[in-house]
C-alpha cells in the first residue's frame, strides 16, 4: 500500500518510489507534520515527533499538557487567532467580525487513484494503481466551517500533490480571508531558497539565497502569475547543487495572483506556506458552499536540484499536460511575427511560407494583425473577424494557399483583452474589468475582459469556434499582454467584489477547457508577453507555452535554463530570430542561435528570403537535424551540467530513458585568450555501456568511442575556440545493450 494509517500510532504514512510523508494526529485532534523526505520503513512513526514546553509566549493549548502548543506544533494546516502566532494558511470571519477558528480531526478515507478538481486544472492518475489518494476532514464545529485536505502521492514518483476544500456548514454566511492549498512545517531552518525572478524578456533567473529569521515572501499581486515570480519555490540542504543534497520543491497549478511564504520561527523551524494570494482576496461562503483552493504540487529529491527537476519534468509532461500532443512530437513552425510585425497581406505570407518550407519547417503561424482595422497595437481587440484590406478573400482562401505548400496553419488570438478602439468595446463598454467613476487604465492600449462574466465567456467561446471551424487550423498562440488594474466587475455585488480575479481566472479555465475539448487536434500554445503565464495551471490546458519574447540566444541560455528548474522541455517554444536581435541588438551567430533554440519546442521566427544561401543550408540542416532528434529533445531526460548564471558557458543534456541515446549542447558566450584546456563531465548515462561520441553538425568528422564512467567520471574535452558565441552538439549512442 502507498498510504498506511496507523490507529495505534494515529500516524498517516504516505510512501512513494524513494520518499516518505508522515503526519500525526495529536490528542486525536491536531494534525501535525512529523516527515517528509527519504524514505523510512515506519517502524516507530509515533516516536518521531518531538515537543516540549516553551515559555508562557507560546501559550498551551491544552492546561494539562504544557507541552503542546499550537505555535509550535509543526502543523499541515495551520489558523491564526488561537495560539499559533505564525503566518496561517487560512483565516476565516464570521458575520459577527470575528477571526477566530480551530479546526481539529474529524474523519479520514484512503482510497486508490487520484481526484479531479473543481472547476481548476491538476494533475491526474490515468489507471488507479499509479497513485493513492487520503482525504482528512478538520472541523470547526463551534463555527460550521470544515475543511477537507486532500493528498496524493504518485507511487513511482516523489511527488505529493495537496489541495483544501473549505466548507461552510453553519446556518450563516461567512468569509473566506485566505485560503491557502497548503502548510508544511520542517523541525530546523538549515536550508537555501531558490526562487526563479525576472521581468518581461528576462524571466525565471535562478535566485538562491540562505534562510534568515522572519519571513520571506515571493508573490504576485497582478492577476497572473507574472513574469516576475514564477509560483514555485525550493528548499535546499546546505551545499545542495545539481546531482546531491536534499531539495523540497513547491510548486502551484495556478496561473493567477499567488503567495508563496518560507517563515523561520524563533526556534529555527521553518513553516512553508502557498497558495491563492489573500491580498485583496476575498471570498463569500453562503450556508452549503464550498471554495476549491488550487493544486500544490510538492516534490522530493535526494539527488539535489536535478533529481527534483526530473521529478517535476515527468509529472507535468504526462501527468498534467492533456491531449493529443501530449506525447506527439510537435511540429518545427515558422512565425511571420518579426518578419512582417502588422504588414503582410496573403501574397506576402504565402512567400513567407513558401520560403519555410523549402527550407523543412512543418506549420506555418500568422501572428497578430489579420483581424478587426489591427494595424498597430492600438485597436481592435475583441474584433475578432478577418481584416478584409489585408486579406480579402478571407482566411479560409489563405489557408488554402498555405496547406497547398504541404504546411499546416496556426493562428494567433489575444482573447482575454479589448482593445478601447474596437467594435467590441463600443456595443459592451461594460464588459471589462472596471470600477464605477474611476480612470480605466490602458496598457498597450488595451483592457482586460471580465471573464467572471458568463456572457463574455459564451461570446469569446463562439467568437473563436467560428474562426477554427471556418478552415484546418491546427495550433493556436494563446496570447495575454498586460495585467489586472481596476480589478471590479459589473454584474457582481458589492460582498463578492474581492472575487473578481480568481473567478476572472475560474473564467478562464472554463473557456479553455470549451475550446480545447472542442477542437482536441489543435495543438495550443500559452503566451504572456513571452513567459508572463508560464505555470502549471496553462500546461494542463495548453502543453506548450511561448518561453519568452526574447530570442536572443545569449539571454535564452538563463531563461531557459531557469525555466528547466520546474518545467519540461516539451513545454518550451524557443525560436530561431534574425539578426541584430529585435530585444537586445546582439549579433550571433545562426548556428548558435539554433543550438539554443533546438532546445526546446523548435521554429523560426523571421523572413526565411532575407537569409543568405549558406544561411540557408545551414538552416535546412538544423531542421533536419531537430527532425531527427526531437523525440529524444522533447521526451529524454534533461540534465543540466553548467550554469549560465556561474559563469562564461552553459552546457546541459538529453538522455534517452533507457540510456540507449543522449545529446549534448554545450555554449560558449565569450572568448578567451589563452584559455584553459577545459572538460565536461556528463550524466544520466550508464556507466558500464560505450558510446559513440560525434559532432551532431558534421558526423562526417569522425567517432570516438568512450565508456560512459569515462564520460561522466572523466569528462567530454572541450573544444578550444576564438570568437564569441560558439556552440557545439555531441550526439552519443550506445554500441552495447
Amino acid at each position: 500500500m502507498t498510504i498506511v494509517y496507523d490507529e495505534a500510532a494515529q500516524t498517516f504514512h504516505l510512501q512513494s518510489r524513494s520518499s516518505s510523508y508522515i503526519m500525526q494526529l495529536i490528542k486525536s485532534k491536531y494534525l501535525a507534520h512529523v516527515h517528509w523526505g527519504g524514505k523510512v520503513r515506519g517502524t516507530s512513526p509515533g516516536q518521531l515527533l518531538a515537543i516540549r514546553r516553551r515559555c508562557s509566549f507560546s501559550p498551551s493549548t491544552d492546561p494539562s499538557d504544557l507541552t503542546l502548543s499550537l505555535d509550535t506544533l509543526p502543523q499541515e494546516l495551520p489558523g491564526f487567532g488561537g495560539s499559533d502566532f505564525r503566518v496561517p494558511a487560512y483565516q476565516v470571519q464570521l458575520e459577527n467580525g470575528t477571526t477566530v477558528s480551530e479546526l481539529v480531526y474529524e474523519t479520514h478515507r484512503i482510497y486508490a487513484g487520484k481526484p479531479a478538481l473543481d472547476s481548476l486544472p491538476s494533475t491526474y492518475a490515468m489507471e488507479a494503481g499509479e497513485a493513492e489518494s487520503l482525504e482528512i476532514v478538520l472541523c470547526d464545529s463551534l463555527i460550521g466551517l470544515k475543511a477537507v485536505l486532500t493528498y496524493t502521492i504518485f507511487r513511482e514518483l516523489d511527488a505529493v500533490a495537496r489541495s483544501v476544500r473549505y466548507v461552510n456548514e453553519s446556518g450563516r454566511k461567512m468569509k473566506l480571508l485566505r485560503a491557502l492549498s497548503m502548510g508544511i512545517d520542517f523541525p530546523h531552518d538549515d536550508f537555501d531558497m531558490l526562487q526563479l525572478s525576472g521581468t518581461w524578456a528576462r524571466e525565471r533567473h535562478i535566485e538562491r539565497r540562505p534562510l534568515v529569521s522572519g519571513g520571506s515572501v515571493i508573490e504576485s499581486r497582478r492577476g497572473a502569475s507574472s513574469h516576475s515570480l514564477n509560483p514555485f519555490l525550493a528548499l535546499l540542504s546546505k551545499g545542495a547543487n545539481e546531482e546531491q543534497g536534499e531539495a523540497f520543491g513547491f510548486s502551484l497549478v495556478y496561473s493567477g495572483s499567488f503567495t508563496a511564504q518560507v517563515e523561520v520561527d524563533p526556534y529555527h523551524t521553518t513553516r512553508v506556506v502557498m497558495g491563492i494570494n489573500p491580498f485583496d482576496f476575498c471570498w463569500l461562503l453562503e450556508p452549503g458552499e464550498s471554495f476549491q483552493t488550487p493544486e500544490t504540487v510538492l516534490v522530493y529529491s535526494s539527488e539535489g536540484l536535478g533529481g527534483m527537476s526530473r521529478t517535476y519534468h515527468k509529472l507535468y509532461r504526462t501527468r498534467l499536460c492533456r491531449g493529443a500532443y501530449r506525447d506527439r512530437s510537435r511540429p518545427i513552425l515558422l512565425n511571420n511575427w518579426e518578419a512582417t510585425y502588422f504588414d503582410f497581406d496573403a501574397d506576402k505570407i504565402e512567400q513567407i511560407a513558401q520560403e519555410g518550407k523549402e527550407l523543412g519547417a512543418e506549420l506555418f503561424v500568422l501572428d497578430d494583425g489579420w483581424f478587426g482595422k489591427r494595424d498597430n497595437d492600438k485597436s481592435s481587440l475583441g474584433d475578432w473577424f478577418v481584416d478584409q484590406r489585408k486579406l480579402p478573400n478571407g482566411l479560409p482562401e489563405l489557408v488554402e494557399r498555405v496547406s497547398r505548400l504541404g504546411l499546416q496553419f496556426g493562428i494567433w488570438f489575444e482573447p482575454e483583452m479589448v482593445s478601447p478602439e474596437s467594435e467590441l468595446y463600443r456595443t459592451h463598454p461594460d464588459w471589462c474589468l472596471h470600477v464605477p467613476d474611476r480612470r480605466r487604465t490602458e496598457a498597450r492600449q488595451q483592457l482586460v475582459l471580465d471573464y467572471s462574466r458568463q456572457d463574455v465567456r459564451d461570446y469569446m467561446v463562439a467568437a473563436i469556434t467560428n474562426i477554427l471551424q471556418s478552415c484546418p487550423i491546427t495550433y493556436v498562440k494563446w496570447d495575454m499582454n498586460r495585467n489586472m488594474t481596476e480589478v471590479g466587475s459589473a454584474l457582481l455585488p458589492p460582498e463578492r467584489q474581492r472575487e473578481t480575479a480568481h473567478r476572472c481566472i475560474l473564467g478562464l479555465y472554463e473557456v479553455l477547457e470549451r475550446l480545447t475539448t472542442a477542437f482536441p487536434y489543435v495543438l495550443f500554445e500559452s503566451c504572456s508577453g513571452g513567459g508572463g503565464r508560464f505555470d502549471p495551471g496553462m500546461l494542463y490546458y495548453m502543453p506548450q507555452t511561448w518561453t519568452s519574447d526574447n530570442t536572443d540566444a545569449v539571454e535564452r541560455l538563463k531563461i531557459q535554463y531557469g525555466t528547466s528548474i520546474v518545467y519540461p522541455i516539451s513545454a518550451m517554444g524557443a525560436h530561431v530570430s534574425a539578426v541584430p536581435n529585435h530585444q537586445v541588438h546582439r549579433t550571433t551567430p545562426i548556428e548558435m542561435r539554433g543550438h539554443v533554440a533546438m532546445s526546446g519546442n523548435f521554429g523560426y521566427e523571421l523572413n526565411p528570403a532575407l537569409l543568405t544561401e549558406a544561411e540557408k543550408a545551414i538552416v535546412k540542416q538544423q531542421i533536419s537535424l531537430y527532425k531527427d532528434m526531437r523525440y529524444l529533445i522533447q521526451s529524454g531526460e534533461f540534465y543540466r551540467l553548467r550554469s549560465p548564471f556561474q559563469g562564461n558557458d552553459t552546457a546541459w543534456m538529453f538522455v534517452m530513458e533507457d540510456g540507449s541515446e543522449a545529446l549534448v549542447a554545450y555554449y560558449q558566450v565569450l572568448s578567451e585568450p589563452n584559455a584553459p584546456l577545459k572538460k565536461l563531465r556528463l550524466n544520466g548515462l550508464n556507466p558500464d555501456q560505450d558510446y559513440l561520441v560525434y559532432d551532431a553538425d558534421r558526423p562526417e568528422d569522425g567517432e570516438e568511442l568512450f565508456g560512459g564512467d569515462e564520460l561522466m567520471r572523466v569528462g567530454l574535452k572541450l573544444p578550444v575556440w576564438k570568437g564569441d558565441f560558439r556552440s557545439r552538439l555531441y550526439r552519443l549512442r550506445r554500441v552495447n545493450s
